[in-house]
C-alpha cells in the first residue's frame, strides 16, 4: 500500500463516488456520523435515542417485533412496544409510524397475537401498517428508524429477534436468547447513525415508503432541533452521505437501482483494497467487476467475509452454489494472491468451532468510501426488492483515517486481535491478505472457503432467473397488485390470521433459529 502523503494526493485528485440523479437519490452532509457494529452497539444507542422524540418517530423494516428488548436477555428494562407506547403517551405531539413487510409474519413465523392492537398497539398515536405493495416474492427489506427528521439509523439490523449479539460472538451466551427464552446463534452487522441533512434524507425515504405503501402522506418534521445520544463518539464529523435506493418497478411507477449502480462504481474506483461483508454474494454483475478488478496487473485486493453454511432450501439451492461458483471464477482470475474469501469462526468450548452468521452488508473501498445498508450481493437485491443503503466519502485525512479504522476494527473482531495490531501489520506489510495470513492464528478467527478453483463451475445455476429474480414477473403483476390491494383494505386481526393460516396450509414454518435461519433472504 502506498504512503499517507500519496494516497491523500490520490484522493485529492479523484471525484466523488457518489453523483446523485445517477447512482444515489441524493447526497447530504451529516453533522454527526458512527458506525454501530454489532446489534449489542445498535439497540444500546437506539434506545438513548428514542426518549429524544418529539414529533416523529419512522420505523421501516423487513420484520419488526414489539416483545424484543433493546438490550441482552435479562436485562430490566420494557419491551420495545412498552418503549414506544410510553413515548407516546409521555409527549402529546408525538406519532409513531411502523412500516413493516406484509409478509414479514409468514417467514418469521410470528403468532399474530404478536400484532394485536391491545396493549402496546392501541394508542391513537401508533399507527402500524403492513406493506403488501410490493411485486411477486419481491420484499421491502429496507431497514430505517428516523427521529424528528434530525437523527437517522440505517444499515441491515431489524427491530426483531435474533439480532442483538455483542462484539465477543460467543458460541453460546445466556445473554443472547429471544423473547420466548430460545437461543440463537452468534451473528454480525453493521448499523449507522447519523444527524442533520442526511439525517433528513432518510426521514423523506421513510414518508415515501409510507405513502406508496398506504396512499397517505405525512410532513417533514420543521424547524426540530439537532439531537444526538448523549455519550456516542461520531466516528466521522461534517461528512458527506449517499442515500441510494433500489425500487422495483411497478405499474405507474418507474424503478431505482441507484444501490446496485453505486456499489459497481464503488468497486471500479478500488485503487488498493476492497473490503466486503456480505450474507450473500451471488451476483454475478459484482463478479464481473470483481474479476476484471483482479486479473488486472496493478489492481486492488479482495477480501469477503461471508457465511458459510447456507440456511434453508432457497440459499442452499441458489445462493449457497451460486455462491461456490463465484468463489471459483474469481480465484480462477486471481493470479496474484490478492483475493481471500473466508468466513468466522469462535470456539465452541468442546474444542470444535462455531460459526458466526455474517448479516452484514458492507463495502469498504480503500480508506476512502464505507457503503452499509440493506442490500445483499445478489440478484434480488438489484431490482426486485425495496432496498436503502448509506455511503460516506472521506474529504479530509482524519476521515480517511476514521474509515481505516472501521475496516481495521472489524478485522481485529474477527482475528481476535487488537485494532492496533492489525493497522501496524496492514502498515507494515503494505496489504490486508498479508496482515490476515499474519494474526490468523488464534482459536477464535477467519477459515478459508474450502472450494478449489478449477474443480467445478463458474456460470450461473440453471434457473437463477426465476429462484433469484433481478425484475418482478410481469405476466403475472396486475393479478398481484389486485390481490395485495384488497388484503391492504382488511383489518389488522384478519390479515394476522390470514397469514398464520397460510403458513400451516403451506407448511413453510422456517426450522428453530426465527428469521435468521429462515430460508428467506433476510
Amino acid at each position: 500500500m502506498s504512503s499517507h502523503s500519496d494516497r491523500s494526493r490520490l484522493a485529492a485528485s479523484e471525484g466523488p463516488i457518489a453523483v446523485p440523479g445517477t447512482n444515489a437519490w441524493c447526497v447530504a452532509e451529516a453533522s454527526r456520523f458512527a458506525f454501530l457494529v454489532d446489534g449489542a452497539e445498535y439497540f444500546r444507542w437506539l434506545a438513548a435515542s428514542l426518549p429524544l422524540a418529539r414529533r416523529n418517530v419512522w420505523i421501516v423494516g423487513w420484520d419488526f417485533n414489539p416483545q424484543i428488548r433493546l438490550g441482552p436477555a435479562g436485562v430490566d428494562m420494557p419491551t420495545l412496544g412498552e418503549m414506544l407506547r410510553a413515548l407516546v403517551e409521555a409527549h402529546d405531539g408525538l406519532h409513531v409510524n411502523i412500516l413493516v413487510w406484509a409478509m414479514g409474519p409468514l417467514y418469521s413465523s410470528k403468532a399474530p397475537a404478536t400484532f394485536s392492537r391491545s396493549g402496546w398497539a392501541d394508542h391513537p398515536r401508533i399507527h402500524l401498517r403492513f406493506d403488501a405493495r410490493h411485486p411477486l416474492r419481491g420484499a421491502h427489506h429496507q431497514k430505517i428508524v428516523c427521529i424528528d427528521d434530525v437523527l437517522a439509523f440505517a444499515g441491515g439490523i431489524d427491530l426483531t429477534t435474533g439480532r442483538w449479539d455483542d462484539r465477543d460472538h460467543r458460541a453460546v451466551s445466556e445473554l443472547r436468547r429471544t423473547p420466548a427464552d430460545i437461543p440463537y446463534p452468534p451473528v454480525h452487522d453493521i448499523q449507522a447513525v447519523m444527524s442533520g441533512p442526511a439525517a433528513r434524507c432518510l426521514g423523506e425515504v421513510a414518508r415515501r415508503r409510507w405513502r406508496q405503501a398506504t396512499g397517505k402522506r405525512i410532513p417533514a418534521v420543521e424547524g426540530a432541533p439537532e439531537i444526538w445520544p448523549e455519550g456516542l463518539e461520531p466516528t466521522l464529523t461534517g461528512c458527506p452521505v449517499a442515500v441510494a435506493r433500489t425500487e422495483p418497478k411497478l405499474f405507474g411507477r418507474r424503478g431505482r437501482r441507484e444501490a446496485i449502480r453505486l456499489t459497481k462504481d464503488a468497486l471500479r474506483s478500488a485503487r488498493r483494497s476492497i473490503y466486503l461483508e456480505a450474507q450473500y454474494l451471488a451476483s454475478f454483475r459484482v463478479a464481473r467487476i470483481l474479476a476484471k478488478r483482479l486479473a488486472e496487473p496493478d489492481g486492488p485486493e479482495v477480501v469477503v467475509f461471508m457465511t458459510r453454511n447456507s440456511r434453508g432450501l432457497l440459499e442452499q439451492f441458489v445462493m449457497g452454489h451460486n455462491r461456490n461458483r463465484l468463489i471459483r471464477r474469481l480465484k480462477r482470475a486471481d493470479h496474484a494472491g490478492r483475493f481471500a474469501v473466508m468466513y468466522p469462526v469462535v470456539p465452541d468450548g468442546e474444542g470444535g468451532e462455531c460459526e458466526v452468521l455474517i448479516h452484514s452488508k458492507l463495502i469498504v473501498v480503500d480508506d476512502r468510501f464505507a457503503r452499509v445498508g440493506s442490500s445483499n450481493l445478489n440478484n434480488r437485491s438489484e431490482g426486485l426488492d425495496t432496498e436503502c443503503d448509506v455511503a460516506v466519502e472521506a474529504r479530509t485525512d482524519e476521515q480517511r483515517a476514521a474509515i481505516a479504522r472501521l475496516r481495521d476494527g472489524l478485522l481485529a473482531e474477527h482475528l481476535d486481535a487488537a485494532p492496533e495490531a492489525v493497522r501496524d501489520e496492514v502498515a507494515r506489510t503494505g496489504s490486508l491478505v498479508a496482515a490476515i495470513q499474519a494474526l490468523n492464528v488464534h482459536a477464535r478467527g477467519l477459515r478459508p472457503f474450502p472450494i478449489r478453483a478449477w474443480q467445478g463451475k463458474v456460470t450461473p445455476l440453471p434457473f437463477t432467473g426465476v429462484l433469484d429474480p433481478k425484475e418482478p414477473y410481469w405476466p403475472v403483476q396486475r393479478l398481484r397488485w389486485t390481490l395485495t390491494g384488497w388484503a391492504a383494505r382488511l383489518p389488522l386481526p384478519r390479515l394476522s390470521s390470514l397469514l398464520a393460516g397460510l403458513r400451516r396450509a403451506c407448511s413453510l414454518t422456517p426450522s428453530k433459529g426465527s428469521a435468521i435461519a429462515s430460508g428467506r433472504k433476510k
